[in-house]
């Protein structure tokens, strides 16, 4: 399975986004912005945690694992869309970080799932 990187991308968040639904999550927003932050889907499980998701969508693991690449910038962008987050929803539950990692096979995506993956 061979796509173009913002259709693997693309294809990643839809293949993310199906998982978390089936997994009984929420979701709250997809591609949420606030300033230079953006977070590829907020979910929620019940009125207790509240879930910022980064997916990582990679065509191969020749130069490192999906989950790899999310850096310490992008961790603190989170943490502040977070934090307006917990503003604007009046928030009062937990939050937690997951990053979704995502690689091509023969039948489609393989998706791994770190649930609260950094703070």
């Amino acid at each position: 399975m061979s796509l173009p990187a913002h259709e693997l991308g693309h294809a990643g968040e839809d293949a993310a986004l199906r998982y978390l639904l089936a997994n009984g999550y929420e979701l709250v927003h997809r591609n949420y912005r606030h300033r230079r932050a953006e977070v590829d889907l907020v979910v929620r499980r019940g009125q207790e945690l509240l879930v910022l998701v980064e997916v990582k969508a990679r065509s191969s693991a020749r130069y490192g694992y999906p989950e790899e690449f999310v850096t310490e910038r992008k961790r603190q962008l989170l943490r502040l869309a977070a934090e307006q987050l917990q503003e604007e929803l009046q928030w009062t539950g937990d939050i937690r970080f997951d990053v979704i990692a995502l690689a091509p096979v023969s039948n489609g995506l393989q998706l791994e799932h770190f649930e609260d993956a950094f703070w």
